[in-house]
């Protein structure tokens, strides 16, 4: 398998385990890694992650969050920029998803934020994932 873009896996391992009903899900560690998870675990779709050493790059462990009827908190997890098509935007253009219901993380050169941060901080950048 190759490993083009390491977000987008993330991403779909934390789609595929909620699917399967898994309580973590583990994937390699990176620094955007690691922000995307702690912007999702701020605005409430993981309960909790944590960074597990190893001799390599260490790992990333994510608790996938359930509401009471044992469905995953989140709903969509959505890539917007890929690797053969990236998608920037301006502070005043980066879009509302769900109608400011759901996230959009930015990669801004003030780091990784939520849509909401960037607008507040007048920044754009890279549209990396969309979340309800």
């Amino acid at each position: 398998m190759s490993m083009n873009d390491p977000l987008a896996d993330m991403l779909t391992r934390i789609r595929n385990a909620g699917l399967a009903r898994l309580d973590k899900v583990q994937v390699p560690n990176s620094k955007l890694k690691k922000r995307v998870a702690e912007i999702l675990e701020e605005e409430g779709y993981l309960a909790g992650h944590r960074v597990i050493e190893d001799d390599k790059q260490g790992l990333l462990e994510i608790d996938l969050r359930y509401d009471a009827s044992r469905q995953l908190v989140i709903r969509k997890l959505a890539m917007v920029s890929k690797p053969g098509r990236r998608v920037y935007s301006r502070c005043d253009d980066i879009p509302k998803v769900k109608n400011g219901l759901g996230v959009c993380i930015v990669s801004t050169s003030q780091g990784v934020l939520t849509d909401r941060e960037a607008r507040k901080r007048r920044v754009g950048g890279e549209l990396v994932c969309e979340v309800w």
